[in-house]
Order: C-alpha cells, then structure tokens, then sequence
C-alpha cells in the first residue's frame, strides 16, 4: 500500500501514548496531519501544541463527524472504539481507517513476529524478545506492551504485542509469525459478542507467513489456513508440536520426542505458564532459531511483575501477585496453573469492578483448587454469588482486610494468589498500583520472618 496515495491530509484520532506516537512518525514522514481527541478536557494540549506546530488540535465539542469527514485518512488509536457515530459516519462519508500497527508494517521492512490473545501475551512477548536476543537477534520489543511500535528502534526483528483494538485497523499485515495465544471473554464492552471479539483477533493472520496455534483452543486456530507448529498442554504427537510428557513424575516440555527443559528448572511456575514457554519456544523456531539454543536463557527468565509473580514463602505458604488478572480467564488460567503443583491449596484474594463480567467460570476451579476466595470491591457480592457452595468465601471492604484474614487461614503448603478477575479503578489508580500495594503486604510478612 502506497501511504501517500490519495492522501493529501491525515487526521490523528485520540492522543494518548499510541496516538502520540503516530503523530511524530506522520511527523517524520512529512505528512500533512492534524490531532483531536474525544475527551471533553486535555490536560497536556499546550505540550501538544508545542510538539506539533503546524498541525491543528482539535479536543471537547471541536470533535465531531463533520471535523472528521474534512480528512483523507483517520489514523484511529486503539483507545478510540470504531463504534463510535463519528467515526462511523466518516468511514461512512468514504474516509479511510488506519492505525498505528499498519503505519509500522508500511516503512517496516524486517520480521515481524506478532503476538495476541486474551491472557498471557505480554509474558510470551517478553519472553520471546528475550531469547531471541539470547541468540544474538538485534530485538525491539513493543506495541500494546511498553513502547509504541512507531517508537521501536531500528532493529534485525521485531516482537510486538497486539490488542484486538489495534488489530481492528490493520489490513494485509503479513507478520513473519503470528500466534493467538487463548480467547476468553474480555472487552465485552466494546464488542458485540465473543464472534465480534474473534473476528478482531484472527485479523493477525492476515497474509502471515507462519502460524503458530493453541491445540488446547479451536479459537485460535487461523480461519482459512493451517497451523505451521502448535503448543499444548497434552503429550505432543509430531515434531511440529510443542507439549508436555510426564517423566518420573515432573512435567517436561517437549518439542515432539524431544525433550527441551523440566518445569522444576524453570522460574516461573504454573500450567499456564508452561503453556506461555512453549508458545514462546515455537515462535522463536518459527523465527529461525535452534531452540536448544536458548534453554539456559529460559531457565533465567523470571516472568513479569503482577503477573502470577511469585513473591516468596513463610512458613510453607507461598505469595503470588496475579494483579494482571483483570478478568474472570486469566484469574481461571492461573488458579487451574497453581492448583495441581502445590501440596496444600489456594486462598485467592479477588475483586474490583467486574466490567459486567459473567463470574460463573471461576465455580469449577476454585471447587476444585480454592479452600477459600476473600472477595472485596465493588463487585465483591457477584463473585461470592458465583462462587456460593463451591468454597468458602468470604467478603471484606478492602484487599488489605482480605489479605490479613488469608494469613489466618493459611496453612502450610498452601498459596495465597491475588487474582482479582476484575478492573482495579474502584480502589486503585490501575492494576500495577494494585499489585504493588499486594506486594507490600506479602513482603512485609516476609520481611518479618526473616528478623
């Protein structure tokens, strides 16, 4: 596609660090292109202004479908819902819709490996930018994790984590390799349904030249081609699977008979996890590297903070800040990960604001895993309604009341997880704050143990 084909004009829509972003490659590019934003007040206007002069910024009432349907090309950041009537009546109006993923793939002319799912793609993201640069890979990481894509450096391959907003305006995205990890439900406020969501997703497939799937879940299969290597929790069948074999009772992850690495040499624990490795293991291979390559590089990997980030034990009970389980899935994946690896069992810490979430999920595992779930927040009383009759439960005002009333009930050998499997923003500025403060708590028990 031709970037200046037809296109004398560009309008930048939302501008927060996405948008911003775009607005200084159109800036690099020599492009003609202004700015607005849907929020009714913008705090740092005059930094905009001051960055872009020459470029016009329009905010509040200024934006409306007639200001947008003056333009050639929306370039829409992943913040702002196509949904919206004044987009809608552009796109209607014959205005072009792009965003910042297909402004890269236009002046990117390296491997690309691109990376989505509901759960799990920013440790897999990390993961695989840190292998490959353990095979001596020039890597930019970024896109929905870290820094923006049009703010990567240049680099040998690129490692971009993708959200479903960003892919609903690429076209042709034609990535080296591109995996959906898992598809849960997740920005059911956004979307009409888990089809609309599904459809979004699968647009990372678009002309990729390798496809990496999840055995364990159809949805991630591409629609109209097959998978190059897959990835699962079952024993692997042929050399194009990754999967795990029991032997002498630990689990191992394999690559058909071959077996790579055993999950007590790993630092980060879980079956969710050692789905993430192998995931992480196959687009590595697909991006031409000899896995073997990079076992001790994985042995070292330590995952990602707020999540299921193990913090330390006391006297037998361990500490887990999940705080990244912003829904009902990923609080699923990460008590159904723990649960069959410890000796005792879990006492999850969950609540917030559930986005109008269906809780009912989270029953079959923590019947299963949970001895008790302390709920607190907002939604507290939909999750303990869920989880009626399956463990115990009980409701607090707070995390902090929820996590001392954990430390009674513990004992040994069993996790304490915070998985909150909702939003943060009724109690905290975002779930990093949420898990820092979990963090405090559990380390200042740990703290205490060691005097």
């Amino acid at each position: 596609m031709n970037a200046n084909k037809g296109i004398n004009k560009r309008m930048v829509v939302g501008l927060g660090m996405t948008g911003l972003s775009a607005a200084r490659w159109c800036q690099r590019q020599g492009y003609a292109f202004d700015l607005c934003d849907t929020r009714s007040e913008l705090k740092n206007a005059d930094v905009i202004r001051s960055e872009f002069i020459g470029s016009e910024l329009f905010y509040g009432e200024a934006f409306s479908a007639d200001l947008l349907k003056k333009y050639d090309q929306l370039i829409v950041s992943p913040g702002v819902a196509l949904a919206l009537p004044e987009i809608q009546q552009a796109i209607a109006a014959g205005v072009e819709i792009t965003g910042d993923i297909d402004l890269f793939k236009q002046t990117c002319n390296k491997p690309v490996i691109a990376i989505t799912g509901s759960n799990g793609k920013s440790t897999v993201t990390t993961l695989v930018g840190e292998l490959l640069q353990a095979a001596g890979k020039s890597v930019a990481v970024g896109g929905n994790i870290g820094v923006p894509a049009l703010d990567l450096p240049e680099a040998d391959i690129y490692v971009l984590e993708l959200s479903s907003f960003q892919l609903e305006t690429t076209t042709d995205l034609g990535v080296e390799a591109a995996v959906i990890l898992n598809l849960s439900e997740d920005h059911m406020d956004r979307y009409q349904g888990m089809d609309d969501y599904l459809i979004a997703k699968q647009r990372i497939f678009q002309q990729a030249k390798h496809v990496l799937c999840n055995r364990d879940d159809a949805a991630t299969m591409p629609p109209q081609t097959s998978a190059d290597l897959s990835f699962g929790l079952n024993e692997p069948q042929g050399a194009t699977e990754y999967g795990l074999r029991l032997i002498n009772g630990e689990r191992f992850i394999c690559r058909g008979d071959q077996v790579l690495v055993g999950s007590s040499e790993l630092r980060i624990k879980g079956l969710h996890n050692l789905a993430n490795v192998m995931a992480s293991l196959a687009l590595v291979e697909l991006a031409g590297v000899d896995v073997v390559t990079v076992i001790d590089a994985l042995k070292s990997f330590a995952g990602l903070d707020h999540r299921c980030q193990w913090l330390g034990e006391k006297g037998g009970i361990a500490f887990y800040n999940d705080s990244k389980g912003t829904n009902v899935a990923s609080t699923v994946a990460a008590i159904e990960g723990l649960g069959p690896e410890i000796s005792g069992k879990v006492i999850l810490l969950a609540g917030g604001v559930g986005k109008g979430q269906d809780f009912s999920p989270l029953a079959g595992p923590c019947a299963q895993f949970v001895s008790t779930a302390m709920v607190y927040g907002q939604d507290q009383q939909h999750i303990a309604d869920a989880l009626h009759g399956e463990c115990a439960v009980e409701a607090f005002a707070d995390m902090s009341r929820a996590f001392q009333a954990a430390l009674v009930t513990a004992e040994q050998g069993d996790v304490i997880l915070l998985s909150p499997a909702c939003a943060s923003f009724d109690q905290f500025g975002n779930f990093v704050e949420r898990g820092k403060y979990f963090a405090e708590l559990a380390r200042a028990e740990l703290q205490e143990a060691e005097a």
